[in-house]
């Protein structure tokens, strides 16, 4: 299973977006999170989010962070291949589990445009099973 520790991106997660935070939750997703991701789904194996070991998170980062990924890859998908921990703040998970999934979910299924704030490279996305590249200056579909 690989792990990803968000301590080891910041001590001090920010806010949702990049054009507003240093250490967002934007850049998070697009920066290690979506390609990890990515590769976890490609192998068939869980990918473990730790969210011990920072100072805190604003629901805004956690929003950003996974609702991309749940954007970017469904919700079926997210739920099979994902496991979050967190042994200090148990009830983040449940708030990305209940609140932010759904939300997400929702706005990928009605195809809602997304917001980027800052030129990222290339990230992935799942669709009618296959992974195709995204980049900014392209339409999301």
């Amino acid at each position: 299973m690989n792990i990803i520790k968000i301590k080891d991106f910041s001590e001090y997660p920010g806010l949702r977006s990049c054009n507003i935070s240093e250490k967002s939750g934007e850049e998070f997703y697009h920066e290690k999170f979506n390609s990890e991701f990515k590769l976890s789904v490609e192998n068939k194996e869980k990918i473990q989010i730790d969210l011990d070991g920072t100072a805190g998170y604003s629901p805004s980062f956690l929003d950003e962070a996974f609702g991309n990924l749940v954007y970017d890859f469904s919700l079926d998908i997210v739920k099979k291949y994902i496991e979050i921990k967190s042994n200090e703040e148990p009830q983040l998970i449940k708030f990305i589990e209940n609140e932010v999934y759904e939300l997400w979910e929702t706005k990928r299924k009605k195809n809602t445009p997304i917001k980027v704030t800052k030129d990222h490279r290339p990230w992935w996305r799942y669709i009618n099973g296959e992974f195709i590249m995204q980049s900014i200056g392209v339409n999301v579909i």
